[in-house]
């Protein structure tokens, strides 16, 4: 079985089709069954009476066991494929639904789409779909940034980091970073709630996506039409991020496209004094926006051929 040759079989299914809404409305989504069980260990074992340190073991125990069983049910399915073509095959249509590819496009672009035809309420209800910030206070640069930062974040989280465990480690490697990515985005916040019990959460995000989002900023510099520009402002301001990794990708793109990203943004009606990425350009338009996802296309094409390359040189 070729690992780099199913990862592209997912790519390509996942590029055509996305996850079909029917097909949802069915059998839901694997990311969403994590989501019930993260849910409801949540809610059973979150518990506001015990100490942080009680909370934040417990909330080990969870991350691990949710990634563990994720792992460990995927291995399973893996050692009972065949070895053979069918199982490259098999093991590439088991990968698609957890790659995001098509649905992160058509996110950004459901954005991007009304804020060329200055409908900016119905552009606030779209970034609503995929940020966290308060969408009531965002004007069209605003939401220009935040759908752009989404874009270049979650091009890392969603679609270069489960192929980089996918390509390493098979089906229990994308299975266990999108459980990892999943308890993130639930319980790894900084709120009074999830501050311990989701901190190992977290931590385990962070060190899972180091090499992933790194890689996604060299993706998009290698694709822009001004690599040089887009490096100088990874190696420039990435660290300024306040996450060790979204910092590159968005960085990255704040080079390629000439834009600034980052600053400061309201969360749950407080403002969070964040650094600007590439300071001195303007702020994003719509404009910017189509360009951004031009920048992403290239970035998946050049993603692609890269994976093409590894099946060809490790025997398709």
């Amino acid at each position: 079985m070729s690992l780099a040759a199913a990862m592209l079989i997912a790519i390509a299914l996942d590029a055509i089709l996305g996850w079909p809404a029917r097909l949802y409305a069915r059998i839901g989504h694997p990311v969403t069954w994590a989501g019930r069980l993260i849910t409801t260990l949540d809610r059973l074992l979150n518990r506001e009476a015990d100490s942080p340190a009680r909370r934040r073991w417990l909330g080990a125990m969870v991350a691990l066991g949710v990634i563990s069983l994720c792992a460990a049910i995927c291995a399973a399915v893996q050692l009972a494929l065949p070895g053979s073509w069918v199982g490259t095959l098999l093991t590439g249509i088991l990968a698609w639904p957890l790659l995001a590819t098509r649905s992160l496009h058509d996110h950004v672009r459901a954005v991007a789409v009304p804020l060329r035809d200055n409908d900016t309420e119905a552009a606030r209800a779209a970034v609503s779909m995929i940020v966290g910030r308060d969408p009531a206070r965002l004007d069209p640069p605003a939401i220009a940034r935040a759908a752009t930062e989404s874009l270049a974040e979650n091009t890392s989280d969603g679609v270069v980091a489960p192929l980089v465990w996918g390509l390493a480690l098979g089906l229990p490697g994308i299975a266990a970073y999108k459980a990892i990515n999943t308890l993130d985005s639930m319980i790894g916040h900084r709120s009074p709630r999830y501050e311990a019990f989701g901190k190992v959460a977290a931590r385990i995000d962070d060190l899972a996506n180091l090499l992933p989002a790194r890689l996604t900023g060299l993706l998009f510099a290698l694709a822009s039409a001004r690599p040089v520009a887009a490096l100088g402002c990874m190696a420039r301001d990435a660290r300024k991020h306040r996450s060790p990794n979204a910092g590159w990708p968005e960085s990255a793109m704040a080079g390629a496209l000439g834009i600034r990203l980052s600053g400061p943004r309201l969360y749950g009606g407080m403002v969070t004094p964040e650094p600007w990425l590439n300071a001195t350009a303007p702020d994003p338009r719509a404009s910017d926006l189509f360009r951004a996802l031009a920048l992403y296309r290239r970035a998946m094409l050049l993603l692609a051929a890269g994976v093409a390359a590894i099946a060809l040189l490790t025997g398709w």
